[in-house]
């Protein structure tokens, strides 16, 4: 099995294991585009709940998990070859951890690792600048900016990694991080 690791090595091998953790598999529920926010809110309000005590620290994590959850929920559902999504969140030393593995084709991988290639070699905050004034240039749908949000805006750790299995499918593992408010609760 081929494995290529982008961005933070040590990220994406990271065990879940250990603090708040959630896991959700998508088998027969066939989750679709229009389930992204409600799983990504799911995820929010259960990971959230350990910052309750205060308003200002639960809105703030409930916002954070909800966006990264809802980004990379949505690519990999976007991006996608048939069969099931795994979706694994954990909190643990102040940051909260998503993990999301799906399979996606040949074509897709490359045109990803392309991608990263291109985005490890910048600033994200001049990418994220550069890729909205191409979408405001251009009449199309204006993609590309969640992922460079992340990484600007959010100060997210990502780490993705590409498995070729034996039967030429390709598992990608997208790891990430965002640092949370401290908690008295975990």
């Amino acid at each position: 099995m081929r494995s290529t690791v982008y961005g933070i090595e040590s990220l994406a091998g990271i065990s879940l294991d250990a603090g708040t953790r959630l896991t959700l598999t998508d088998g027969p529920l066939q989750l679709g585009w229009k389930h992204s926010g409600m799983t990504s809110d799911f995820i929010a309000e259960v990971m959230s709940l350990p910052y309750s005590r205060s308003r200002k620290d639960y809105v703030l994590a409930h916002h954070d998990i909800g966006y990264l959850s809802n980004e990379l929920i949505e690519n990999a559902i976007k991006f996608r070859q048939a069969g099931e999504i795994l979706v694994e969140a954990s909190i643990f030393d102040e940051l909260f951890f998503i993990r999301v593995k799906n399979l996606i084709d040949g074509a897709a991988s490359m045109r990803f690792e392309q991608l990263l290639d291109h985005i490890q070699s910048k600033n994200a905050e001049e990418l994220l600048l550069e890729q909205i004034e191409i979408n405001a240039m251009s009449a199309g749908s204006g993609s590309g900016l969640g992922l460079l949000t992340l990484l600007s805006d959010y100060s997210a750790k990502m780490a993705w990694a590409f498995d070729e299995d034996d039967d030429q499918h390709i598992i990608l593992t997208t790891t990430a991080a965002v640092a949370m408010p401290p908690s008295s609760n975990l």
